[in-house]
């Protein structure tokens, strides 16, 4: 029976592979990876000898149709990321899409993904919040943030290390240099940080460090500074 999996690989610690996701990318028919040199790596590491082709954001378009049409002719297929859960800022929302569309069972495993562990690192409220993934580099960057001012969830971005203080600058700017965030580093790996304070210390922290590795910034809303601020003033 066809089916399409998408299986979360580790964000950093190869440990972090869970049994059913061996498992399943030894079963399946093919991989369909984000960078089949990445991927190879990975499947490799496990012992596991799959077809891998190539699926990621300039060629899924291009890709979907024929990937749909093996689905179709019974064949069961994984769709894995560099790293963490299909989907989640990587490709895979519109081939969900359109298995859907074609009545093509779809199965995630549950499985890593960096904005979890960092929400929950975090300190910051997680009963309720946003996953903003990355910010536009460019066009509507400065419009965003403008929307996100008044937000009152916890909120979580995902930043590349050679943007990181770009961002926090616009943060202060946006937000108020007193708002308190988190910036989470390398998760999971040998070298994994947290940095915990307000945007502004947070900014002193790393503006003379040579910064590597994936970021997720996780960001006060505009509730939790206000209770904060309430809070402080009352022990006055």
């Amino acid at each position: 029976m066809s089916k399409l999996y998408l299986v979360p690989t580790p964000i950093g610690n190869l440990q972090d592979m869970t049994f059913r996701a061996v498992e399943v990318l030894k079963s399946c028919d093919h991989i369909l990876a984000e960078d089949t040199r990445k991927t190879i790596f990975l499947l490799k590491h496990f012992g596991i000898e799959k077809s891998v082709r190539s699926h990621h954001k300039f060629n899924e378009h291009k890709s979907l149709g024929y990937v749909i049409q093996d689905l179709l002719a019974g064949q069961t297929i994984a769709l894995v990321s560099d790293a963490g859960t299909p989907g989640i800022s990587d490709p895979g929302f519109l081939l969900v899409r359109e298995c859907i569309k074609n009545s093509i069972p779809v199965e995630c495993l549950p499985g890593a993904t960096a904005l979890i562990p960092a929400l929950v690192n975090s300190g910051l409220p997680t009963d309720r919040f946003c996953f903003e993934g990355f910010l536009p580099q460019k066009k509507g960057r400065m419009k965003k943030l403008q929307e996100l001012k008044d937000e009152e969830r916890t909120m979580v971005f995902y930043e590349s290390p050679y943007r990181l203080l770009k961002t926090l600058e616009q943060f202060a700017e946006t937000f108020g240099p007193d708002r308190v965030c988190s910036v989470s580093r390398e998760l999971s790996k040998i070298y994994e940080e947290n940095v915990h304070g307000t945007v502004s210390e947070v900014f002193s922290h790393f503006k003379d460090k040579a910064i590597k590795g994936e970021i997720v910034i996780v960001l006060a809303g505009s509730r939790e500074a206000t209770e904060s601020h309430s809070q402080d003033d009352s022990e006055v």
